[in-house]
């Protein structure tokens, strides 16, 4: 029997994915584990495999968005009616709920890629494109080498990863250098220049409208409130390089922020808490931060669970794991999910002070300035000091501003003394 295959949510806040290139053909034959297509989603570029033995029958769209739990593609035994299959699909009542929870409706399962490079709608279409991988195609593209002149070995001459290396080791034909490239963009970008005027209009990626859309979402739909306080890191900046100075792993500041951090949200559990809706406020037991992390796409926010029982070495292995996953458009969805909080650090860009919107369901986020030098009076004498700024945003339906204000103070003391750390 013919199965049809819907887009499938491959992340907690999609709403829609984007079907960059098939890798089969209609009347190809297909069996489980073989990738149909590449879609790119709001957080990464997606592999669709197929589930079922048999043929591709019907590709119900070739490129573009397409909503979740809409109609992909169609496979079955070769001669079979793709829109009997679909009609009756559709009037079993058999699709997919809109959401992550109905796993034995998916016909299709997702890996994350390396996909970096998204085709323009006005390339080849299926029938002339290379076909290649995406990490092959990540990879030629940043050797700056044409992928035509590697020959596949995988399925139907597909180019591998393993093709692109041994082009790479002189065992294939000389790599040509290629120009270089704009930034990628789901579409042509259009450029116009004339007299003073000059712009470039480029279409927003999957994970720009995402960003967009929940950020506004997260701002105006919490009371914010903001609470800055300020701190002396003499004490930190001996400790750490005291750590240093014995641990394989370098702790940086980013490390004793997120342990402190984890240390005052077991002590203020309200700052660690959710607001769900207009009559429930769920208190998280366990403490999971979310890391924010730059990306060529945009920002992303992995997620380190159970921080507070973990070492300053282990948040940092963890973290520097992560945030490269996240750079590569490796991360799985899954580790960006579960947050109860989160830090935004941006003092390795020379920002003394700033403020960070709430990422819901979280009631707090915090945004962590540089350190600075500046004067300070200490025993009625001004001396030389080392300060850095915090700044907690605050959802006013969660906390108040005394309840913030104390989980600042318990925060300001521990990082002011970082044995408080091991207590």
């Amino acid at each position: 029997m013919a199965e049809v295959i819907r887009m499938p949510r491959m992340s907690d806040t999609m709403t829609e994915g984007n079907i960059v290139a098939w890798l089969k053909e209609e009347g190809e034959a297909v069996e489980p584990g073989d990738t149909l297509a590449e879609v790119e989603t709001d957080k990464a570029t997606m592999e669709l495999d197929c589930y079922s033995d048999g043929v591709l029958l019907h590709i119900a769209v070739n490129e573009g968005t397409v909503p979740i739990n809409g109609v992909i593609a169609v496979v079955g035994e070769e001669g079979e009616d793709w829109k009997a299959a679909i009609a009756a699909d559709e009037g079993s009542g058999s699709a997919p709920a809109a959401s992550s929870s109905s796993p034995a409706s998916e016909p299709v399962t997702v890996e994350p890629n390396n996909v970096d490079i998204v085709e323009s709608p006005n390339s080849a279409k299926p029938e002339s494109r290379i076909k290649a991988s995406p990490l092959a195609k990540s990879m030629a593209s940043e050797a700056k080498i044409d992928i035509s002149q590697i020959k596949g070995s995988g399925d139907h001459g597909r180019i591998v990863k393993k093709d692109v290396e041994a082009f790479l080791r002189g065992t294939g034909s000389s790599p040509q250098p290629q120009p270089e490239q704009q930034a990628p963009s789901a579409v042509q970008p259009f450029a116009y220049s004339s007299g003073e005027d000059s712009f470039e209009d480029i279409p927003m990626s999957m994970m720009r409208k995402a960003i967009s859309k929940n950020v506004v979402a997260n701002k105006f739909s919490a009371p914010h409130f903001y609470l800055t306080i300020e701190m002396d890191m003499e004490k930190a900046i001996e400790s750490r390089t005291k750590m240093n100075e014995i641990s394989p792993t370098k702790i940086s500041y980013n490390d004793l922020v997120l342990k402190a951090a984890s240390v005052a949200l077991r002590k203020h559990t309200i700052i660690n808490a959710s607001w769900l809706d207009d009559s429930t406020i769920r208190y998280n037991k366990n403490i999971n931060i979310g890391v924010a992390v730059a990306t060529p796409d945009g920002l992303l926010l992995p997620v380190i669970r159970h921080t507070d029982m973990k070492s300053l070495s282990q948040i940092n292995a963890e973290v520097r794991s992560l945030a490269g996953l996240a750079r590569e458009k490796k991360l799985p969805p899954e580790e960006m999910q579960g947050s109860t909080f989160m830090v935004s650090n941006l003092g390795n860009y020379g920002i003394e002070e700033f403020t960070a919107i709430v990422n819901r369901p979280n009631s707090c986020s915090m945004a962590v300035g540089g350190i600075v030098d500046k004067p300070v009076v200490k025993d009625g004498a001004v001396v030389p000091g080392k300060r850095m700024k915090v700044t907690l945003s605050c959802d006013h339906r969660v906390v108040d501003g005394a309840t913030g204000a104390e989980f600042l103070q318990t925060f300001k003391s521990v990082m002011e003394d970082p044995i408080r750390m091991l207590v």
